[in-house]
């Protein structure tokens, strides 16, 4: 494989055991080497046999979302009984273009089936994971090739920005992270989708609701954004959080300048917990656990009958309205 790729063996076992360390040009050489030679690593022998799962693997931005870490709740409780190997691969951010990670997996095989969560899948990636046969399932990512659990983000946004609207609110923010990658649609475009879709239906233009970029996904990120709300000359009326720690960034700091939410700004999220419940935070629940379970059942299913097939479940939003709105 070396000698086809045109690199040395060192450089192989780098490409495929610890991707991040190599460039994305020697890493494709590696993996294209790979399927060119028919390579096939060492498999889990006997799993596959008994049409069992041994191991699977979880890819996620778990570093930059907690709600990726409810999400895999769900996940352990479906393979947790079974005495499943659950391995747990951080990504970048939700942001970002495909991990390194998810590039390499299918050649390593050290996994009977992949649960890709938050990351995109570009059609290199669903080509190889198709020429491996690795049973995958998206959650919160898409690829018509690959069964998908996804969340109504799209609905979500409309939900919040008529509830806003309801409320007399004819100015919108939505304030969420860069978007670093153009090659796939994020739940962040989706729900802007959506609130522009129910601006529209009001009879307001998409500009009514304008979108501010936070350098961060976390709570301080967002802190330290609040001032410029209140300084805009033409600030929003309402702001929607990408997600609750955002807005509870937001809902802090306007509280300590003493800017009153709702009746100056009103602020709402995304997700729904405990935060949200003990902030009086307005949100959106998606139910997390409820789609890490439903993506590894379907996993299991794939795995058992060893096959690779499309389907897609669609999980509805629930707005829940409290005091911050």
């Amino acid at each position: 494989m070396a000698e086809t790729a045109g690199v040395s063996i060192s450089t192989v076992s780098l490409a495929l055991n610890h991707p991040d360390r190599v460039s994305p040009t020697t890493r494709d050489r590696v993996i294209e080497a790979a399927g060119e030679l028919g390579y096939r690593p060492r498999a889990t022998p006997s799993s596959r046999a008994r049409l069992r799962v041994e191991r699977i693997a979880v890819l996620a931005p778990f570093s930059s979302y907690e709600s990726y870490l409810t999400r895999l709740v769900g996940v352990l409780d479906t393979f947790g009984p079974d005495d499943v190997d659950v391995v747990v691969l951080d990504a970048p951010s939700a942001a970002e273009a495909s991990s390194p990670l998810l590039e390499t997996l299918p050649v390593r095989g050290d996994v009977d089936g992949l649960l890709i969560m938050g990351v995109p899948l570009g059609d290199k990636g669903a080509d190889r994971l198709k020429r491996w046969g690795l049973p995958a399932v998206l959650v919160d990512s898409a690829h018509p090739s690959f069964s998908t659990v996804a969340f109504d983000d799209e609905e979500a946004g409309h939900l919040l920005a008529a509830h806003l609207l309801d409320r007399g609110h004819d100015r919108l923010a939505y304030l969420h992270e860069p978007q670093r990658s153009g090659d796939y649609v994020s739940p962040a475009m989706l729900r802007l989708r959506g609130i522009r879709r129910a601006l529209r239906e009001a009879g307001h233009d998409d500009d009514a609701c304008v979108e501010m970029i936070l350098p961060g996904t976390d709570f301080a990120a967002a802190r330290h954004f609040a001032p410029t709300l209140v300084e805009r000359s033409d600030g929003p009326t309402a702001v929607i959080a990408h997600h609750d720690v955002l807005a509870a960034g937001l809902l802090t700091e306007l509280r300590t300048i003493g800017t009153a939410v709702p009746e100056a700004i009103a602020i709402a999220g995304f997700d729904d917990g405990a935060l949200a419940e003990g902030l009086g935070l307005t949100t959106v629940r998606q139910p997390f656990v409820d789609s890490g379970r439903q993506a590894a059942q379907i996993l299991r299913a794939q795995i058992q009958t060893q096959g690779q097939y499309a389907t897609r479940t669609l999980l509805a939003p629930e707005l829940v309205i409290r005091q911050t709105t």
